[in-house]
């Protein structure tokens, strides 16, 4: 059975198939913030998303980290780094890419187990 959160007509916000939790990769509500401040908007909304599954952020298998540009690796860590429960951290890859809008700096893309 495959579950479907906060469908749309062109994706779903989360995919629930098994044991494991896909969530579609996650942006900033609010695009003016510096890395900082979108990285902790997404990290919230993928709070979110996981509790809405039935997870949360303990279960992480694996991360994917888009940075507009890879020089802000350093201010997204600094965010990323106080979120992660220690003993939790999940696989992990960063890219610098071009992302939706120019506006976005950092999209986040997650795996999950479900708790």
């Amino acid at each position: 059975m495959i579950e479907r959160l906060r469908s749309g007509a062109r994706m779903s916000q989360a995919v629930i198939h098994g044991n494991t939790v896909y969530l579609a990769g996650q942006v900033a509500a609010d695009p003016t913030k510096d890395v900082p401040g979108q990285t902790r908007e997404v990290l919230a909304a993928i709070d979110q998303l996981l509790t809405e599954a039935g997870t949360d952020k303990t279960q992480i298998l694996s991360a994917t980290i888009y940075l507009a540009d890879i020089g802000t690796f350093a201010q997204m860590n600094s965010v990323w780094d106080t979120w992660v429960p220690q003993g939790y951290t999940p696989a992990r890859a960063t890219v610098e890419a071009k992302l939706a809008a120019p506006a976005y700096k950092v999209e986040i893309q997650v795996i999950a187990a479900l708790a």
